[in-house]
Formats: C-alpha cells, sequence, structure tokens
C-alpha cells in the first residue's frame, strides 16, 4: 500500500463497512457475519517498508498481509472488492 500508517488507520473504517473489528498495534481482527449465520474472520497485519522512491518523489509503503478463516471465494472477493475500492487513491 503506498500510504502511511496513519494515513490506513483513517481510511480502514470505511474500507470495512459494517463488519465489527478490533486492533491490536499492526494488526486488525475482522469478525465477518455470512448468509449461514458462520462468523468468519479476517486478519489484517502491517508494517513499514522503505519508501518507494521515483527520482525526487518518495511513496510511503505499507506492506499488508491478508489471511481469510472460513471464507469461500466469493465471500472474499465481495469483502476485498469494497476494500479495494475504499482504499484506491487516484491522481491524475
Amino acid at each position: 500500500m503506498g500510504c502511511t500508517e496513519t494515513e490506513w488507520l483513517a481510511w480502514l473504517p470505511a474500507a470495512l463497512g459494517e463488519h465489527v473489528w478490533q486492533r491490536t498495534g499492526s494488526s486488525v481482527q475482522v469478525y465477518v457475519q455470512t448468509s449461514q449465520s458462520v462468523q468468519a474472520q479476517l486478519r489484517i497485519r502491517w508494517r513499514e517498508a522503505t519508501p518507494r522512491q521515483i527520482a525526487l518523489l518518495r511513496i510511503p509503503r505499507l506492506l499488508v498481509d491478508f489471511e481469510f478463516f472460513g471464507l469461500d471465494d466469493a465471500q472474499r472477493y465481495a469483502l476485498m472488492r469494497r476494500f479495494d475500492l475504499y482504499m484506491q487513491r487516484g491522481g491524475g
């Protein structure tokens, strides 16, 4: 992710939507209610990486890992689609 941890944490609530989540240090545990009334989970962990430098431009970086528990492919896709849309930043 091309952002600082502060930016990431500001965007995270909207990206996760209605799902309940809990932060512990540099990770969050997301509790996902499925249609089968089973509570699935997503664990997201991040760590700062060296910034990417292109000429004089320095872009901060976070290395982010996603780990899913109890979600099928369609459920993972739906969750990540929303997440990706809320985390996208455009330029022109």
